[in-house]
């Protein structure tokens, strides 16, 4: 026990408590609501959501029931994904019923293990023949991976082991069949998970094997000869999704087309692309490796500079859930899945871990704050899988291209990776807000928290409170168990033009202090010393770089950190027909009506007039316009007030 208390001081966050007005509302809704009904959805008994069947298969892989096994290859996930936010939920406050139920889930998961320590109920119950022979299609890696993070989150919470054991004993069946040694498979799964949860795994035990075999899977990714295209070859060219031989296989789609040092783009399924560049940078991190290091900022850079959307959605088509290339972003028939914006979180946290530079914090505010937090809807039972940023409800339902994208949440999908990811995140959200290098506390997410740490070998407790993302004032109290020197250090975000801070009443000369987009402010504290941060909240335009086509002559609407759209509920429709004024000032004010409360903005522009056109469908006259004020709200709470039309990005017109 020792160990795994040393190893999880090395793991570079922190985990804070969070007080907070807007993210606890979320919490708690999460906890109230989303983790109750998420655990009925998995037991089928939703009537309104499509069968999970995941915990019917673990039953019968248990030997508790008899039937066949239903879902995707990988519904195991599910399962997990919930019990991790249980874990967590746990954590930060302790519910004996739910404890209780997550108990009894633990207990028909673990009687599902095989004597051989295996657990996967599709191959249990419906293919017992063929473990390990379809990596690519599969996933049996990372359902495993999925069970690892819920273990070790639920081990941490309430100190049983039952999962952990179970999962430990899982890690090692799989350390038994891969590896470098002779007789092993050479291999790696085709969707990325294992490997930032073996991480995890060893970072709580201290077990080297762990730290390896993540490392191993890091490594063979595309190696020559090329794991996954020798084993399509030897299965006959036959994919599990279609039970047919296929022509091609393009090994990109699982970032396997290159090893993973020498990757510079951002390809492929984009959750498996963000899983593994998180483990990349928990190893750069642990292994001291500079190469593996350097690749991580490459792709980051390629990421979040060309292929990102500006609510912090990426991947930007639904043939395959993917990346496209540089600066192809469609808002009408983007995919922007909720799980890949979580990963991209994932990604940006072991970024800060291993430098502290705001570009990453600025990358996971505006993730969070906008695609993630708009998946879930206020009720906290329906849910976007695809966060589209233009949607016309009509060509959603007739249009076989854009029949991903929805205008309302659902609230279950048979591939429901969506929402108890979500929930595992919002539960998780404490570990986010600091990291620390050297004796520096690096603030990275403006939430009302309390954390505690030890900064240059004293024990420092602070507070931040703030009413972000509505008011850009934040206050910092540090309170160090005795007078000494160390850093505390604030992030600057991109979105501001300008920041004030004040210690002890004097103001600090920005210019001086700024690194890599923080303020690091050194010096002797005393217990009672308070930061305070004013970042002006000011509403204004976002422009997108002249190459990404689908935007050219539009702007989109940013306050502080939330990014705004137009709703047909406020502005009417078609959207279409709407401009902005290019140099009109905007006003904004607080709805406390709106959804639970939230500053709406307002603007100037126009409107075609199509009672004004005269007839047919095209002609050599131009529609009249008419000057018309524009409403935006904060594009995480689109879509509550039922279907209608939506879009960020407006065209600008001359006023």
């Amino acid at each position: 026990m020792n160990k795994i208390s040393e190893n999880q001081q090395t793991a570079g966050n922190l985990s804070a408590v969070i007080r907070d007005d807007f993210w606890g509302r979320y919490i708690r809704l999460v906890q109230e609501v989303v983790i109750p009904y998420q655990y009925e959805a998995l037991y089928d008994r939703v009537p309104e959501a499509e069968p999970s069947h995941a915990m019917a298969n673990f039953e019968i892989a248990a030997g508790r029931k008899t039937g066949e096994f239903h879902g995707f290859v990988f519904q195991d996930s599910d399962v997990a994904k919930w019990l991790e936010a249980v874990g967590y939920s746990l954590q930060l406050k302790r519910d004996p019923g739910l404890e209780a139920r997550a108990d009894a889930v633990i207990d028909i998961v673990a009687a599902a293990q095989q004597p051989d320590g295996y657990l996967n109920t599709y191959f249990t119950i419906k293919e017992p023949g063929k473990r390990w022979t379809n990596l690519q299609d599969c996933h049996e890696l990372y359902c495993a991976g999925h069970f690892i993070e819920a273990a070790v989150a639920y081990y941490e919470a309430t100190g049983k082991d039952k999962l952990l054991n179970t999962m430990r004993r899982m890690a090692d069946h799989i350390d038994s069949i891969f590896g470098p040694e002779e007789g092993k498979l050479k291999g790696y799964d085709g969707h990325q998970e294992i490997e930032l949860a073996l991480v995890k795994l060893y970072r709580l035990t201290g077990e080297e094997k762990y730290l390896k075999l993540s490392s191993f899977f890091i490594d063979q990714r595309g190696q020559e000869p090329n794991f996954l295209r020798q084993e399509w070859e030897a299965r006959g060219r036959v994919t599990h999704w279609s039970g047919t031989q296929t022509n091609s296989m393009d090994p990109s789609y699982n970032q396997a087309h290159l090893p993973v040092r020498e990757q510079t783009e951002a390809v492929g399924h984009a959750v498996r692309a963000v899983y593994m560049y998180t483990a990349m940078a928990d190893l750069a991190a642990l292994t001291k490796d500079s190469a593996l290091r350097d690749a991580c900022v490459r792709l980051w850079d390629n990421l979040t500079g060309k292929q990102m959307y500006i609510t912090g959605g990426i991947g930007s088509t639904h043939q395959g859930e993917a990346f496209t290339f540089d600066y192809d972003l469609p808002n009408d028939t983007v995919y922007a899945e909720t799980c890949a914006s979580i990963g991209l979180i994932f990604f940006a946290r072991r970024m800060l871990e291993l430098e502290p530079d705001a570009r990453y914090a600025d990358v996971m505010e505006r993730a969070l704050y906008n695609n993630v937090l708009g998946s879930m809807a206020q009720d906290g039972k329906h849910y976007f899988y695809v966060n589209p940023l233009e949607v016309w409800p009509q060509a959603c339902t007739c249009n076989p291209d854009k029949h991903h994208v929805k205008s309302e949440r659902q609230g279950w999908f048979g591939c429901a990776c969506c929402p108890p990811n979500v929930a595992r995140l919002l539960t998780s959200m404490n570990q986010y807000i600091y990291t620390v290098h050297g004796d520096t506390l690096y603030t990275n997410l403006y939430i009302g928290s309390e954390v505690n740490t030890a900064l240059g070998g004293t024990a420092v407790a602070v507070s931040q409170q703030s009413n972000y993302p509505w008011e850009g004032t934040v206050t910092l109290q540090v309170n160090p168990g005795e007078a000494a020197e160390f850093g505390i250090a604030l992030r600057i975000p991109s979105w501001t033009s300008s920041a004030e801070i004040r210690v002890g009443g004097e103001t600090l000369s920005l210019d001086e202090s700024v690194q890599q987009g923080y303020c690091v402010i050194r010096r002797v504290w005393n217990a009672g010393d308070t930061i305070e941060l004013k970042l002006p909240m000011e509403t204004h335009r976002v422009y997108a770089h002249p190459e990404l086509r689908a935007d050219a002559g539009k702007a989109a609407i940013q306050r502080g950190p939330l990014v705004y759209c137009l709703e047909a509920a406020d502005n009417g429709k078609p959207l279409n027909s709407i401009a902005l004024h290019e140099s009109a000032p905007f006003t904004e004010h607080f709805e406390d009506s709106l959804l639970g409360g939230a500053v709406v903005v307002k603007g100037q522009g126009s409107r075609i007039e199509q009672a004004g056109w005269s007839s047919g469908l095209y002609s050599r006259a131009k529609a009249p316009v008419e000057a018309a004020t524009i409403t935006a709200i904060p594009y995480y709470l689109w879509g509550n007030r039922g279907s209608g039309e939506m879009k960020v990005w407006i065209p600008e017109s001359k006023a």
